[in-house]
């Protein structure tokens, strides 16, 4: 079964290089898992940084310490490098 996660892996890894900079906003819902990604929203890509927006400050938090996990997933899906996540909780991203 491991054989065929990462035979998908590669065949998204592949979808997102050829949709060029929205890449990590696409891998995004890969990278972090699919329970994380039902609360959360990858809102842009820009100089490197990718927001995302999480439901609260408890969420930013606890997210914020598994970054470096996320930007070494990221890095496996999408040509485009990600140097860091920039957590905004949602009321921030709303203003």
């Amino acid at each position: 079964m491991q054989h065929a996660g990462k035979t998908l892996k590669k065949i998204f890894a592949d979808i997102v290089r050829r949709e060029g900079e929205g890449g990590p906003l696409l891998a995004w819902p890969l990278a972090c898992g699919g329970k994380i990604a039902e609360r959360t929203t990858a809102l842009s890509f820009a100089d490197g940084v990718l927001t995302v927006a999480v439901p609260d400050e408890a969420w930013r938090q606890q997210l914020q310490s598994f970054g470096a996990q996320y930007l070494a997933a990221l890095s496996q899906l999408t040509p485009e490098r990600v140097n860091r996540i920039q957590f905004v909780a949602a009321t921030q991203a709303q203003r």
